[in-house]
């Protein structure tokens, strides 16, 4: 429905069952006025779309001002198994009133045309048209028609928006040919290129300056023979095509239900036309067409329900917005999100003309909501990035054979991250992960791991590569500080130094040099980075410049220290030396214990035990049951008695004696056993040795020793 100086155009069907479609126009002032019921001029049509294109003002031959009408509607021109359906694009002229007798009350400048988007290397043909804008510019040939398409066949899952030059659709509707009915077999009718003579006027157009010096100011002075050629040949046999001969924009598992644009300024002094399309998903996309064809800038969720978009419209007023419309309400939304570029190359790769990058307060901006003529805007449709500012690289310190996580957060869905080490591209390497969201993980680091990694964003528009760098990290080794003499400090800062060198540094530090640079230097360390730096950062670092050392003065042959030329190595000694020295003093004590104990209790061997007797002394005393024994060995035999002596004299020390003698062997009496003289103690009644049976009277051959051979 449209309304043209009070007058309503509308694309409708004219009864309550839907069986009549019509183009119609009523106006208070004039009869309504409609399309012939007849399927040459609209076949089951589907209408989308309709606006007016004012000639009147700006036209070279005086014509009005006509109707654009866009619907899809069955084909009769095309032979197929079904319904094929096409897109079509009629016209009507404003100051039509209808025909004298001919098509009364029915339009004289009624014509349609076939709307082609396909792609022609593929064959491939969007058939059904679901909304149509018109960009309209002071001149109206340079006015563009967009529109979104898709498929009969919903299966493919395509959509496509196609672009048309009003010029290109004059020039059908003024020159192109006419198709007409034709019998074949008398029961089939087929459409064909009508190239009979034409009438004149020309059928379907509207009243010009050349018509008018015909005196034929109106449709209802046109001859009968042009009104009874348009009634019969309504359809054009020249198609419109494309501006390209393709489409601008295909988008795979889409459906594309409305569609507005906006020409935009932009900051190059270049006018370009953004595209807002909306889905049956309440998805809204946004679009910029360039010389090379056509960028998508981003897509945005408008309605939180996934249900189609019926209606987009732009307010370009003093406050600039985009309103959406479903079933269930309407969306008020703006028509750049450039705040939520954060950073000066999002910014500028989004290659939105309505964001700029402000170096004043580094934010990405809507140029048309501010409007300050004194700021730094920085824009580049183009996509080069290389105008902002350089990116300063991030510290990362991490522990050998420790992990780090360099973040790379790319929020383009059209790039593709790259990383590189040290100026050279990331390789397949043992100590890298690859990431695809978050970034790269460095696993496991070592002293070549070390250096500057850079994370770029490659994205492809217009045929290019237009790449940016969106992290920068210089990954180091965390090494423990420790103090060390100075030359020391000389062998890590300059590993070219020769043991002699650090031989030399370190007698005359000890001479007293303490302040001042090491006197083997013979120029200063240099200020950028020290070979220290160079040394550890690893793969692909170019060569710096290195300070010399003078000859020592005296040659040493003391072999080049370790810790001096591995950091990683004096980091693990100093960690492991103290534990290890402690572990070793440990198990010597106790070893020293078990050997102290084992020979105090006498458990070890010979050599042992006379250490410990040295040591303790004999401290072990006989028992005291073998001491008398003992005691009565050492002693010497007494003289034999005189027989004729007092035998009673010696009676005490004769028992005393044989109680000494008395080892608790049982010996035989050589009394009893041999033959001779004895004297028994049985003499005496009073003797208290006969209760004592193994006593005998050895009186008369007296024993010295009671275990030893006695002579004879």
């Amino acid at each position: 429905v449209l309304s043209v100086n009070g007058e309503l155009y509308s694309g409708t069907a004219y009864n309550f069952l839907g069986s009549e479609p019509i183009i119609s126009r009523y106006s208070v002032s004039q009869s309504l006025l409609r399309t012939e019921y007849s399927t040459s001029w609209l076949n089951e049509p589907s209408f989308v779309f309709a606006d007016v294109i004012r000639e009147g003002k700006s036209s070279v031959n005086g014509e009005d001002d006509k109707i654009y009408y866009f619907f899809t509607e069955v084909s009769v021109e095309y032979e197929f198994f079904g319904k094929l359906l096409i897109p079509r694009i009629a016209r009507v002229c404003k100051g039509d009133v209808g025909g004298q007798r001919t098509l009364q009350k029915k339009w004289t400048s009624f014509l349609k045309a076939k709307l082609v988007c396909s792609m022609p290397e593929l064959n491939f043909v969007f058939n059904v048209v679901h909304d149509v804008f018109i960009l309209k510019t002071p001149d109206w040939r340079e006015s563009v028609i967009y529109g979104v398409f898709s498929s009969q066949w919903g299966n493919m899952g395509l959509s496509a928006v196609c672009a048309y030059n009003m010029s290109s659709v004059d020039e059908v509707f003024s020159r192109g040919k006419y198709m007409q009915k034709a019998t074949v077999e008398q029961s089939h009718t087929k459409w064909v290129r009508y190239n009979g003579l034409t009438p004149s006027p020309r059928p379907g157009a509207c009243i010009s300056n050349q018509n008018r010096l015909q005196n034929i100011n109106s449709s209802l002075l046109l001859p009968d023979k042009t009104l009874q050629f348009v009634k019969d040949h309504p359809l054009l046999a020249d198609p419109v095509l494309p501006i390209g001969n393709g489409p601008r924009l295909i988008a795979r598992d889409t459906n594309y239900t409305q569609i507005t644009v906006e020409r935009v300024p932009a900051l190059d002094n270049n006018v370009y036309d953004v595209i807002f399309t909306g889905t049956d998903k309440g998805f809204l996309h946004k679009s910029v067409v360039y010389e090379g064809g056509l960028h998508v800038i981003e897509e945005v969720q408008l309605l939180k329900n996934p249900e189609p978009i019926k209606t987009l419209l732009l307010s370009t007023q003093r406050a600039r917005f985009l309103y959406a419309g479903s079933d269930s309400g309407i969306v008020q939304s703006p028509m750049a999100f450039c705040d939520k570029y954060t950073t000066c190359e999002d910014c500028i790769l989004s290659r939105d003309p309505y964001c700029a990058w402000e170096t004043r307060t580094t934010s990405c901006i809507d140029i048309f909501q501010r409007k300050d003529q004194h700021r730094k805007l920085l824009q580049n449709l183009q996509g080069n990035a290389s105008i902002c500012p350089a990116e300063t690289y991030q510290q990362v310190a991490v522990k050998p054979g420790g992990s780090a996580e360099l973040p790379c957060k790319v929020r383009s869905r059209l790039a593709r991250v790259q990383w590189k080490v040290n100026g050279s591209d990331l390789t397949e390497a043992a100590h890298f992960l690859q990431m695809r969201d978050t970034g790269l993980l460095v696993y496991s680091a070592a002293p070549e791991d070390q250096g500057r990694y850079e994370c770029w964003a490659v994205e492809t528009a217009a045929g290019k590569n237009f790449v940016r760098l969106v992290a920068a990290y210089r990954l180091r080794l965390d090494l423990p500080e420790r103090a060390r003499p100075a030359a020391d400090v000389v062998a890590l800062s300059y590993p070219d130094a020769s043991a002699e060198g650090v031989a030399t540094a370190e007698a005359k530090g000890n001479s007293g040099h303490t302040a001042g640079p090491p006197p083997l230097m013979s120029s200063p360390p240099p200020t950028e980075a020290s070979p220290l730096t160079s040394a550890t950062t690893g793969r692909g670092v170019g060569a710096e410049p290195q300070p010399k050392l003078l000859p020592p003065a005296k040659a040493s042959h003391s072999p080049p220290r370790a810790d001096a030329l591995d950091p990683s190595a004096r980091f693990l000694q100093h960690d492991n030396s103290s534990a290890l020295l402690f572990l070793f003093l440990l198990f010597f004590l106790l070893f020293l214990c078990a050997v102290a104990y084992n020979c105090y209790m006498r458990y070890l061997p010979a050599p042992c035990l006379r250490l410990r007797a040295a040591l303790l002394g004999p401290q072990k005393k006989p028992q005291p049951e073998y001491v008398a024994c003992e005691a009565g060995l050492m002693e010497t035999a007494p003289d034999k008695p005189d027989p004729a002596g007092a035998p009673h004299q010696n009676g005490a020390q004769q028992q005393q004696l044989r109680a000494l003698r008395d080892t608790g062997y049982e010996t035989e009496s050589e009394c009893g056993n041999v033959k001779g003289p004895s004297h028994s103690y049985e003499e005496g009644d009073n003797n208290p040795s006969k209760a004592r049976p193994f006593d005998v009277d050895c009186e008369s051959q007296p024993i010295e020793y009671a275990d030893a051979d006695a002579p004879y």
